[in-house]
């Protein structure tokens, strides 16, 4: 077969049956006037390998086929790539807390080689994170070839731009303290007077994935999964997460409903406060009703089994400066779970009450100047 026509089948191969036969005849005499100009200047047929250097001057099959393709030439668009980037960014970092604590939960069960635990943490969180890379690729690409422009990516106005500021490392402590909001933990900050939009985008990104996990759509593998001297132990939730499932998604959702209304509308501050007091009301309501179930999950390795629960009588300090003291077996590892959640659970009813009390008062106040989540 002719070296020309060998090429003009590659480029052929790349585009839609309805295009391709015009595509090939005019790329044919574009190659073959190239060519007799060639011979003309040279006084001779040329050679295969002059006649490749034509080929190749004009460009690989894929890229030539690429130019006479309809649609867009990337996955990701220039237009598109910083949302994008802001997305990877942001989602990296939720991931990266959930596999802390999936690692801190992986040291509580006994003596294990740390370097491996580690490496196991950085393991599944670079598969995650490969994940949520292709995810957010393929939903740019979609938007890219199907042309779909959302309102956010047109319709912006200036004093929504700082929302963005959650992919600045400096301002990570405090997004982690909005995140931690919805659970009542309190994060130390990094400089004074966090930005409540990036606060809000980030207890948006943050609750999405929680959202997406609580149902089951989203799985982040090592989380829960620990080891007490070798054994594996499972962990089985209690029965109060069933009959407080759908609240806690409600919660959730209701969550992202106000996040949301704060990157909307940052003006309107004395509705985010009545919004937020709402929340925490039902976040506090929701933080009782877990802490007064007292049984939260039960551990079991093979038929021996031990209760994660606590009550007000482990609200003590003598019990809590002895944390890390207990034995490493499955009570002892039981033991100090129920103290950690004890107090966990305490320290959040805590932070909502606070927080259901300060927006109360900023809500009733005229001219206010910020709202605490």
């Amino acid at each position: 077969m002719d070296m020309v026509e060998r090429y003009l089948e590659a480029v052929a191969a790349q585009l839609s049956a309805d295009e391709r036969e015009d595509i090939v005849a005019e790329l044919r005499d574009l190659i073959l006037s190239r060519i007799e100009a060639k011979e003309e200047a040279l006084g001779r047929a040329l050679t295969d390998d002059e006649k490749e250097a034509i080929l190749k001057e004009i460009g690989h099959p894929l890229v030539v086929a690429a130019r006479y393709r309809k649609g867009p030439d990337s996955l990701i668009g220039p237009e598109l790539f910083p949302y994008w980037l802001y997305g990877v960014k942001a989602g990296l970092v939720i991931l990266l807390v959930v596999h802390g604590i999936s690692l801190l939960m992986s040291l509580v069960g006994g003596p294990r080689d740390v370097g491996q635990a580690i490496a196991q943490a950085f393991h599944s969180y670079f598969g995650a994170g490969l994940t949520l890379i292709g995810a957010l690729t393929l939903a740019g690409a979609l938007m890219e070839h199907y042309d779909i422009k959302p309102k956010w990516l047109t319709e912006w106005r200036v004093k929504d731009l700082s929302a963005f500021q959650l992919t600045d490392p400096s301002q990570w402590s405090a997004a982690a303290n909005a995140a931690g909001k919805t659970t009542g933990f309190k994060a130390p900050q990094v400089r004074r007077g966090s930005n409540p939009m990036v606060e809000a985008g980030f207890s948006f990104l943050a609750l999405a994935i929680f959202c997406l996990w609580w149902i089951g759509l989203v799985h982040f593998p090592g989380l829960g999964d620990f080891r007490i001297d070798g054994a594996r132990v499972a962990m089985t939730p209690a029965p109060i997460w069933a009959t407080l499932f759908t609240p806690i998604l409600a919660y959730a959702l209701a969550q992202m409903a106000v996040d949301l209304f704060v990157l909307l509308r940052p003006e309107a501050r004395r509705m985010k406060a009545i919004l937020a007091m709402l929340i925490g009301c039902v976040g506090l309501w929701l933080t009782y009703m877990v802490f007064q179930a007292g049984h939260w999950f039960t551990l079991s390795v093979g038929a021996d089994q031990a209760r994660v629960a606590g009550d007000w009588v482990m609200l003590d300090l003598d019990r809590l400066r002895g944390l890390g003291e207990g034995e490493r077996d499955l009570v002892g590892v039981a033991s100090t779970l129920s103290l950690i959640g004890t107090w966990f659970l305490t320290i959040c009813g805590l932070s909502m009450a606070f927080t259901v009390v300060a927006n109360a008062w900023r809500a009733v106040q005229p001219g206010v100047a910020s709202v605490t989540r």
